[in-house]
């Protein structure tokens, strides 16, 4: 479980923002979002493949190789 303890003085606003960056950092909004319905095997391991090229291609490019 998440939590974000308001600093001295600090505004609502700020502290729901400290929030949501940790929740994206930690992946909690995508497993909400990819949970939020039912995903068939074929269709999520057809995902799985995608994120992992996606990964290679993205590391590739940095190293400054040749993508696939």
């Amino acid at each position: 479980m998440i939590r974000v303890q308001p600093k001295e003085g600090e505004p609502l606003e700020k502290t729901l923002r400290r929030l949501r960056k940790i929740c994206n950092n930690e992946g909690v909004t995508k497993a909400v979002k990819r949970h939020s319905h039912y995903e068939k095997p074929s269709v999520r391991e057809r995902r799985r493949v995608r994120e992992r090229l996606k990964t290679i291609r993205l590391a590739s490019k940095l190293q400054g190789g040749s993508a696939m």
